[in-house]
């Protein structure tokens, strides 16, 4: 049985199967993905994916002769210019999807998988691609997971049961984050179950090593392929599903998926856009009269504005350079703000680089809670905040920066693929400091609080907006 091309292309990737790795050709299907639109039009997808021909290229014919002179001129005679070879004519065109597609289809363009213990990693990015596709490299918000993108061939985004999809126009190409946290999870267990569900899929090719595991075959009339890492009994991956007549398109994305992907990262990276008609971050008290500060970027186009179990809130500021919005509650309220006071928080967070991230995450993240969660960081180059252990943040935009003391150090600020691509210069994660903070409310009038031994978590609340 021919394996597909995709397949032969992850074999590069992930190399040939170890003493522990199962090779299979039975019935089976991994982690569960929906299909929810239609495929596009399988004609035209055809028509794309055939291979393009290119003529031989035709010689040169000779120059004529120059016309005779009204007055006889003597004259060297003209040669014939010599036929330039195929070589010399060819001029190469930039390397396309259909280019891709013709050399994929030939036999000997995938050499045979390498059977060393850490075989070379493929380009994070496959020539010809980047451009035609949109190719970026970004963290998904719900699963912590970075990966790369073809961004123009899946642009539309929402949020998934356990993480992100991504997917075309018409849903013939499907790409959806999965993270995985029950108690005793068993990696062979997760395997074997993506081998056998749903009951319309057929395996073709799976290998499983001690940390991590691949499936790929056909789901009904689709392709698939899974990819999942486990680490501390966590395990985050991705599913990919594209109708057949994709395969010459999708196949060379792939390979530069499986080489950028980071279930676990080490350093962050800009955070994938997503157009959510709910979005869930959070708020600082600064005042005893209901004025919260929250990270810009979440008030954006937002219909209503909720501070939880506080009430509605209006947005009276906003400054975009330094990533700051200004939210008011009105009506009676106990509000327990902040502690600005210059000569405690700002000076100490600048003579530590561990921070501590105070928030309330997404409400899918923790089975609809609203309970704080701390994550441990680091401040680095300035002020961007690096993750001493990979974990999601959806719903974290705001969270409060706490030093070693416990004293507020400034608000964390998440910024997406879109903004960073703007401005290279802002890292995905960073810190905005105490004294921005106090500055940004004197020039709105809004005198900074000071309460001594202030309890920071009493004053981060979640800011719920919603949009159209």
């Amino acid at each position: 049985m021919r394996l597909f091309p995709v397949v032969a292309l992850f074999a590069l990737v992930f190399g040939a199967p170890s003493a522990s790795a199962q090779v299979s050709g039975a019935d089976a299907a991994p982690y569960p993905m929906e299909t929810d639109a239609p495929a596009a039009d399988t004609e035209a997808k055809a028509a794309a994916n055939k291979p393009l021909t290119f003529p031989a290229p035709a010689k040169l014919a000779p120059k004529p002769a120059a016309k005779p002179a009204a007055t006889p001129v003597a004259a060297a005679p003209v040669q014939p210019e010599p036929a330039k070879s195929a070589a010399a004519l060819v001029v190469l065109p930039p390397i396309r999807p259909q280019a891709i597609r013709a050399a994929i289809a030939q036999p000997a363009a995938v050499p045979p998988a390498q059977p060393a213990a850490n075989p070379p990693n493929p380009p994070a990015v496959v020539p010809g691609t980047e451009q035609e596709f949109g190719w970026s490299v970004v963290a998904d918000p719900a699963t912590g997971i970075q990966i790369g993108l073809p961004t123009r061939l899946v642009p539309h985004a929402r949020e998934a049961t356990r993480g992100t999809r991504w997917s075309s126009a018409h849903g013939d190409v499907q790409i959806e984050t999965f993270r995985l946290t029950e108690p005793g999870l068993k990696l062979q267990a997760l395997f074997e179950q993506e081998k056998k569900e749903p009951s319309t899929r057929k395996v073709e090719y799976s290998l499983l090593r001690d940390d991590s595991y691949f499936v790929s075959g056909i789901q009904g009339l689709r392709k698939f392929s899974v990819r999942a890492s486990i680490r501390n009994g966590e395990v985050r991956g991705f599913t990919m599903l594209f109708d057949q007549a994709m395969e010459g398109i999708v196949a060379p994305v792939m390979v530069a998926m499986a080489s950028s992907f980071s279930p676990f990262p080490q350093r962050s990276a800009p955070f994938a856009v997503l157009s959510k008609p709910v979005e869930y971050g959070n708020g600082l008290i600064v005042s005893a009269r209901g004025h919260i500060v929250t990270d810009a970027n979440l008030t954006r186009g937002c219909q209503v504005i909720v501070a939880q179990g506080l009430g509605d809130a209006e947005r009276i500021a906003a400054d975009r350079e330094n990533g700051l919005a200004l939210l008011r509650i009105y009506g009676p309220g106990k509000f327990q703000p902040l502690s600005l006071a210059s000569d405690t928080a700002a000076s100490a967070a600048l003579k530590s680089t561990d921070v501590t991230l105070l928030g309330i995450p997404d409400p899918k993240e923790q089975a609809g809670s609203a309970r704080l969660t701390e994550i441990k960081a680091q401040v680095t180059d300035g002020n961007s905040i690096e993750l001493r252990q990979s974990a999601p943040l959806a719903g974290f935009s705001g969270a409060a920066a706490l030093d070693r003391q416990g004293r507020f150090a400034g608000m964390a600020e998440m910024r997406n693929a879109v903004l960073a691509s703007i401005e290279p210069a802002l890292p995905p994660l960073r810190l905005i400091r105490t004294e921005t903070i106090r500055a940004f409310l004197e020039a709105h009038n809004v005198p900074a609080a000071t309460v001594q031994n202030a309890d920071a978590a009493k004053s981060v609340v979640r800011i719920i907006c919603v949009r159209k």
